[in-house]
């Protein structure tokens, strides 16, 4: 047992909260429980470790099987369930990221990490194989994925499989430029107001691109969380193309420790749907604060501006967000 308990690692959090908004002049609220996640992680030898991650409020997120085949950290390879390496965004997790919305709309869309009606929900995942590793002394950061592009806990729905590439170079302490590219074909499990050339079931040309680079003062520090808390600075642009539509977007963000363990944070993103027709865009201005009760526990307050375009749903409305976040 002892030898048991010694190789297996449990972590999780969950973040609930409140919400205002007012769409079309109709002002609704709610509270909301967003995330409930769990995971194990074992490590079978010091090269050789397994993960399995649950969400209680949704669905198995995460199951995947790491196996590092040099001594440092050059090559390793990755099967399973995980997280792609698609943009700067989508691989970190909800607990370190700004904004209690989490990921910009271009993420959100582009890596599938929210609604995507062409290839549905999968939260930024997919089944596959991927090597990544570190060289020149960690100056470089790369990954190399073949997935099946289908998404979560879902069978691959046609025979051609993605590829995904990241680079990242960091050439100062604080500093990492990150280039990352999807090439893929996907299989439309719904439909999309804005691409409606594509049908349930249509096979579609589904690529990516992503630039960006982030700034921080210092590292974060979970153990030190008022003292070492960084100023930090992340800009991306990304683009896409779903059969002959094409879409782009990026975003700001911006931390910044005021006086003990609160912070400011201020975001600007963007992201048109469809480029070739006017109206398919979206503007969200963010301001907020948040104050770290305890390592990675939080609590945060935010308001959003968001400047819908004229075939959105919706006109300009406000957005009103309060959050609370327990991890371990």
């Amino acid at each position: 047992m002892k030898e048991l308990t010694s190789r297996i690692t449990l972590s999780g959090y969950a973040q609930a909260g409140w919400s205002y908004q007012n769409p079309n002049g109709k002002a609704t609220n709610a509270f909301n429980l967003k995330r409930t996640l769990l995971w194990a992680k074992a490590r079978i030898t010091d090269r050789w470790s397994f993960l399995f991650m649950h969400d209680f409020s949704s669905v198995v997120q995460e199951f995947y099987t790491d196996y590092r085949f040099t001594k440092g950290n050059e090559l390793t390879v990755r099967l399973g369930q995980f997280k792609h390496a698609f943009s700067m965004e989508n691989p970190l997790s909800p607990t370190q990221l700004e904004l209690i919305d989490v990921y910009s709309q271009a993420v959100l869309y582009l890596a599938g990490e929210g609604p995507d009606p062409l290839n549905g929900v999968n939260y930024g995942r997919d089944m596959g194989l991927e090597v990544y590793g570190d060289l020149a002394k960690g100056m470089i950061h790369y990954e190399l994925a073949l997935m099946s592009g289908q998404g979560i806990n879902r069978r691959d729905l046609n025979n051609q499989k993605d590829f995904i590439a990241k680079l990242e170079v960091r050439p100062m302490d604080g500093l990492r430029i990150v280039a990352s590219g999807y090439l893929g074909t996907g299989c439309a499990v719904n439909t999309a107001a804005w691409n409606p050339d594509i049908k349930v079931g249509d096979n579609y040309k589904r690529n990516r691109y992503s630039i960006g680079g982030e700034y921080k003062t210092a590292p974060y520090t979970g153990s030190k969380y008022k003292e070492a808390r960084p100023a930090s600075i992340r800009a991306e642009w990304l683009g896409g193309k779903d059969g002959d539509v094409c879409s782009r977007g990026g975003y700001v963000t911006t931390t910044i420790p005021l006086v003990n363990a609160l912070d400011l944070v201020a975001s600007g993103e963007t992201f048109d749907r469809n480029t070739k027709v006017d109206g398919w865009d979206q503007t969200n201005l963010t301001i907020g604060m948040q104050y770290w009760v305890y390592k990675k526990c939080r609590v945060q307050l935010q308001y959003t501006r968001c400047l819908c375009g004229e075939k959105i749903s919706t006109n300009d409305y406000n957005w009103l967000q309060a959050q609370v976040q327990v991890a371990f």
